[in-house]
């Protein structure tokens, strides 16, 4: 059965980086009625992230789940290099690499670009929301909006509160997980959220596991999803994720909230031989075509 939500969210939304995570928070407002603008860093990466976002519209219309036309959804799209596009814009979604340095000049960049009256997020999954506004001139009007990978099939955005998020950002980020067709979950900043922080606590012990030679990859999981109703198992959704990007994240938590989250030499070790996961064809578990 198809669905259709009001437009609850911003008429004029912008999303910085074009990558897996980004075009599918494009894609989410795109279905949802916005005019969406991706900026990307050069051409190509422009390129692939339009050809990224006009794909898995054509796969929603497909499946039935959503209804709309897919030529009116690609001409409220528009790829830019050029962080003024975002002038519009009523929200703009930074969705850059998980790297301190990086997302605090883009945020910064991009704050320089909008109106006054425009709000800001951060898709971090784990960076301190409270450290990221405090490098930016309208704390108030900041807040996480920690999307799902994948995006378009994900039900949950996690609404990540600054103590600096002002009262009327808090209620209307809300209703705009709500007006993509998403559930909110409502927390206040701390190292990892709760999703993070829970997700990749099972995740280090399951590569323990596996390191230990306590069972295979397969049993692991087979275990969790079998045992625990996991729709997919530890293992395997690290693979999605990425190794690269667990490991980062499971840096950040260790150096925060203590040793209990210090990566396994295991997960260090494929990530050093290039075994990431489903993006590279080889994690836990074969991905090859």
């Amino acid at each position: 059965m198809s669905e259709k939500h009001e437009l609850t969210v911003p008429a004029v939304v912008g999303v910085l980086g074009g990558g897996r995570m980004g075009a599918g928070i494009a894609h989410a407002f795109l279905l949802a009625g916005s005019r969406v603008t991706v900026v990307e860093r050069d051409g190509v990466a422009a390129d692939a992230a339009q050809e990224r976002i006009e794909r898995d519209l054509a796969k929603s219309l497909e499946r039935g789940s959503v209804d709309g036309n897919l030529e009116e959804w690609s001409e409220n799209l528009t790829l830019s290099l050029n962080h003024e596009d975002f002038a519009d814009a009523q929200l703009v979604v930074e969705a850059v690499p998980e790297v301190w340095e990086l997302k605090i000049q883009a945020l910064q960049e991009v704050e320089r670009n909008l109106a006054g009256t425009a709000w800001l997020a951060t898709n971090t999954s784990s960076l301190s929301v409270d450290g990221l506004a405090e490098h930016l001139a309208r704390p108030e009007r900041f807040c996480g909006l920690h999307f799902f990978n994948p995006v378009p099939a994900s039900k949950l955005v996690e609404v990540v509160l600054s103590k600096h998020t002002g009262d009327e950002l808090r209620a209307l980020s809300v209703q705009w997980v709500k007006g993509l067709g998403k559930t909110p979950v409502v927390v206040n900043d701390a190292p990892g959220f709760a999703s993070s922080r829970l997700g990749v606590a099972i995740a280090l012990e399951a590569i323990r596991m596996v390191e230990e030679g306590v069972a295979s990859p397969e049993d692991i999981d087979n275990a969790m999803v079998l045992g625990y109703k996991f729709p997919v198992g530890p293992l395997a959704l690290t693979d999605i994720v990425g190794l690269d990007v667990r490991l980062g994240i499971a840096e950040y938590l260790a150096s925060t909230l203590g040793e209990r989250f210090e990566p396994p030499q295991l997960m260090r070790d494929m990530v050093a031989r290039g075994e990431l996961g489903r993006k590279t064809g080889k994690g836990f578990f074969d991905h090859g075509s």
